[in-house]
């Protein structure tokens, strides 16, 4: 589904990314891993054309999409839930949710108010209360909700459950796992890898830029020293 070679990036004259390479498959959940400051959120924003590459290959069900404007990719099925969450502050939860909903890829059973509401009861009770009022956990449900409503193919999460309370954070990631049940594929940034071993098909490591492991979850587990040298954990 999608595929990134050689990936290249830079703010200005800093070059963040120098060799990025990650692939996703129909129906997996792929995480991507490393210390902060290593170029995660970065090839994030490289793929979803929120910071145009210096060079590399991005190819999303097979079209080129290097360099695309963050609309074309948002139309042909990325959704993103960007860290620091970033509602609509002034808007309704539901005006939030209904704001970008789309089904542009025919599903006949498409994500709307009353499915997002179904997985996260709290965005329910709240529909008419402003999303700025709203507790950081309850902003994050929105979030991914809001994401959900565009009905992608692939869901990217980023940092997703940073700064909740343990309680959201689960409730996160039941929502998760049951994406993942439904077969939908998903690429997670997270610090979580008791969770992430559990649930994430397979994994890339950056460091400083570069794509420097990949492997499964039992690699990962088979791998400690190398998930301490990389990751911190």
């Amino acid at each position: 589904m999608l595929s990134v070679a050689k990936l290249q990036s830079a703010y200005g004259r800093s070059q963040v990314l120098f060799d990025v390479a990650l692939e996703i498959g129909e129906g997996e959940v792929v995480t991507l891993l490393g210390r902060n400051g290593m170029g995660k959120t970065t090839t994030v924003k490289s793929i979803m054309g929120l910071l145009k590459p210096l060079s590399g290959d991005v190819r999303f069900g097979g079209r080129e999409v290097c360099g695309a404007t963050p609309e074309t990719i948002a139309r042909l099925g990325v959704g993103l839930v960007p860290e620091g969450r970033q509602t609509f502050h002034t808007l309704t939860v539901r005006e939030n949710l209904v704001a970008t909903a789309a089904n542009r890829l025919g599903r006949s059973n498409p994500w709307n108010l009353e499915k997002v509401y179904s997985l996260f009861p709290r965005l329910a009770e709240r529909a008419n209360q402003t999303a700025g009022t709203l507790s950081g956990g309850e902003q994050q449900m929105l979030v991914v909700g809001r994401a959900l409503m565009t009905n992608p193919k692939l869901l990217i999460l980023d940092e997703a459950t940073e700064g909740l309370a343990p309680v959201i954070r689960a409730e996160i990631w039941a929502c998760i796992a049951r994406l993942k049940a439904e077969g939908q594929s998903i690429l997670l940034i997270d610090k979580n890898l008791h969770v992430l071993k559990r649930l994430a098909d397979r994994h890339y490591v950056l460091e400083k830029g570069r794509t420097v492991w990949s492997g499964n979850s039992q690699d990962l587990i088979d791998n400690a020293e190398l998930v301490h040298r990389y990751v911190g954990i």
